[in-house]
């Protein structure tokens, strides 16, 4: 089955205007065009898609995209340099979950402070009384930022 441009952004919800900066910027090599020039997706272009849409949105850049499009060129002369390429990023990924999971405790403890403040309608309790807010898990965080 064949997709336009438009059928395509609605189905992953990506503005064609995103999809189109993506083939000029050499990232869709692989997409075929008719007759009047517009372009055709195929099924398996919609894959291929959805691995650049991952790889984008855990942060990789276009420049770095692009590099493993043109790995891929390569064939399998590149499969260490792209198994590589995706355990740095699964390794990137994982640096964002646990900076989230700190930042997650930081709003849980917002939420409790304010619900019981809420049961309370007032802080003065809750200032003596609740556990300090954990500003040492952000300093350390931040510690680990400096060091990169």
């Amino acid at each position: 089955m064949s997709y336009s441009i438009g059928q395509v952004a609605k189905l992953m919800n990506i503005s064609t205007f995103t999809l189109r900066y993506y083939d000029n910027s050499g990232l869709f090599p692989f997409i075929k065009r008719n007759e009047s020039g517009k372009r055709i997706f195929e099924e398996s272009d919609l894959e291929f898609l959805g691995v650049i849409y991952c790889l984008k949105q855990t942060g990789m850049t276009i420049p770095q995209i692009k590099e493993f499009i043109e790995m891929t060129h390569r064939g399998s002369n590149s499969f260490e340099d792209r198994y590589n390429m995706f355990v740095s990023r699964r390794e990137a990924i994982d640096e964002q979950i646990q900076k989230l999971l700190t930042y997650r405790e930081c709003i849980d403890f917002k939420c409790d402070y304010y619900s019981k403040a809420i049961k309370a309608n007032s802080e003065e309790e809750l200032i003596e009384n609740q556990d300090k807010f954990p500003l040492y898990k952000i300093i350390e965080l931040n510690q680990k930022e400096d060091k990169k």
